[in-house]
C-alpha cells in the first residue's frame, strides 16, 4: 500500500491552494485562525464563493453536478481549505442530507433540493437527536403522521446544531410503533418555515447559541418530502452517519489546530518547557497516526478495494484529539484564557493592545469541544460498534 502522493495529485494540491489564496476573503480567514466568531453571513459568504466554483459539493459525483473527485483529491481539498483558514463547510446539506437524496431520493427530489445545496444558497440543519434518544437514537419519539397527501409532525428535537439559521431540515420521525424500534422511522424534508416550527436556541458555556431545540406542532408536511420509502429511514440514518463521522474526525483542522498550539505556547514562553513540548509531540504523533489511518482509507477506496470499516474509530481518535489540542492551548494561555463571554471579547480583551490576541478565546474554545466525543454517536458506544465489526 502506497500513501505516498502521487505527480498528479501533488498538482492537484497546487492548483487548490493557489486557487484559495485568491479567493478566500482574508477577513474570514483571521477569524477562523484565532478562533473568532463566524457570522451566518461568514459562512453564507465563503459557501457561495466555493458553490460558484461548483466545489461546494466537493464530494459529489458529476452526474449531480459535482467536480467527480476521488477520494485523495476531496482529501487533499479539504487539507488544503483547512491549512488557509477556510471555515469548514457546514456539512449539514452538501455533505450528509445531499448523499442521502442522491441515493435514495427521487429524481423530483434532486431536481428540486440539490441546486439549493451544491450554490450555497439553503441552509440545512439535522433533526436527530431529541431528549432521551442521542446514542440511543432508534427510541425517538417524534412522530409522523400520514393525513392524505401529507404528514403531521408533532414533537421534539434537541442539541440541533446552528437551527437558528436554518432554512430546512432533515428529520427522523417515527411513523410506526410495530416490531422493532429501527422499523418504524421514516426521513423526513421539512420547510422550517412552516407554521408549527418552533426554534429555541440553547446557550452553551461559550456563550453561544451553537445548538437549539426545536418543535414541531401540528406541522403540515407534504407526503413528496419523504425520502424512500416509508419505515425505512434507520438504513438512510447510518448511511448518513458513516458520512457525518467520518467528517467529525476532521484531520485537517487538527493539523491546522496543531500549528496554533505552537504559537501559543512560544508567544507565552512555554515552549522551553520540556514537559509541556512533550505533550504537544504526543498529541502530534497522534494526529500523524490518524492522518495515516484516513490514507488508508483512501488508498483503498482509490484501487478499488473494500476500505477498512473504521468510520466510528475515525470519529473516537479524531473527537478526541479536539479535545486534547483546546485543552493545551488553554494550558499554554494561562490566565489570558479566561475570558470567554462575548461581552469580554466586544469590549477588547486579548486584543492587540494587550499583546494576546493569539489568546481568544480559548476557554470557550475548550468548553464546546467537550461535546465532540458525544454528538455523531458517543464515543462509549462507537467503542462498542467498532469492536464488534472491525475485531469481530
Amino acid at each position: 500500500m502506497d500513501l505516498n502522493f502521487t505527480a498528479d495529485e501533488l498538482a492537484f494540491r497546487a492548483t487548490i491552494r493557489d486557487w484559495v489564496a485568491h479567493n478566500l476573503p482574508r477577513d474570514i480567514s483571521h477569524k477562523v485562525l484565532n478562533s473568532l466568531r463566524l457570522t451566518r453571513e461568514d459562512h453564507q459568504r465563503w459557501a457561495k464563493i466555493l458553490g460558484a466554483k461548483g466545489w461546494l459539493g466537493w464530494n459529489w459525483p458529476k452526474q449531480f453536478g459535482g467536480p467527480g473527485w476521488n477520494a485523495v483529491e476531496r482529501h487533499l481539498f479539504e487539507e488544503e481549505l483547512a491549512l488557509a483558514g477556510a471555515p469548514r463547510v457546514i456539512p449539514f446539506g452538501p455533505v450528509m442530507v445531499a448523499p442521502v437524496i442522491m441515493a435514495f431520493g427521487s429524481a423530483e427530489q434532486q431536481q428540486r433540493f440539490l441546486p439549493g445545496i451544491a450554490s450555497g444558497e439553503v441552509w440545512w440543519s439535522q433533526g436527530y437527536s431529541e431528549p432521551g434518544s442521542g446514542s440511543d437514537l432508534a427510541s425517538l419519539k417524534t412522530r409522523a403522521e400520514r393525513v392524505g397527501d401529507h404528514y403531521i409532525v408533532n414533537g421534539q428535537k434537541t442539541w440541533t446544531t446552528l437551527a437558528q439559521h436554518g432554512e430546512w431540515i432533515f428529520c427522523l420521525v417515527r411513523t410506526s410503533t410495530e416490531g422493532k424500534p429501527q422499523t418504524g422511522i421514516s426521513f423526513l424534508l421539512i420547510d422550517m418555515k412552516s407554521p408549527g416550527v418552533t426554534v429555541r436556541p440553547i446557550v452553551l458555556l461559550d456563550g453561544e447559541p451553537e445548538v437549539n431545540e426545536v418543535w414541531f406542532d401540528n406541522v403540515k408536511v407534504p407526503a413528496e418530502n419523504l425520502v424512500g420509502e416509508e419505515n425505512k429511514g434507520w438504513t438512510y440514518a447510518k448511511y448518513l452517519l458513516a458520512h457525518e463521522r467520518t467528517n467529525i474526525a476532521d484531520v485537517n483542522r487538527a493539523k491546522r489546530e496543531l500549528e496554533r498550539v505552537k504559537r501559543i505556547a512560544k508567544a507565552e514562553g512555554v515552549w522551553d518547557d520540556l514537559r509541556f513540548r512533550d505533550q504537544i509531540a504526543l498529541l502530534e504523533v497522534d494526529i500523524v497516526a490518524l492522518e495515516m489511518m484516513v490514507l488508508r482509507v483512501l488508498s483503498a477506496e482509490k484501487s478499488g478495494k473494500q476500505s477498512l470499516d473504521v468510520a466510528g474509530l475515525l470519529k473516537i481518535r479524531g473527537s478526541e484529539i479536539q479535545q486534547r489540542y483546546s485543552e493545551l492551548m488553554m494550558l499554554a494561555a494561562g490566565p489570558f484564557a479566561t475570558p470567554f463571554i462575548s461581552e469580554a471579547m466586544e469590549a477588547g480583551w486579548q486584543g492587540d493592545h494587550v499583546g494576546a490576541a493569539h489568546c481568544a478565546p480559548l476557554a470557550g474554545t475548550y468548553f464546546n469541544m467537550r461535546k465532540t466525543t458525544i454528538y455523531g454517536g458517543s464515543n462509549e458506544v462507537q467503542r462498542n460498534i467498532v469492536a464488534q465489526t472491525v475485531l469481530g
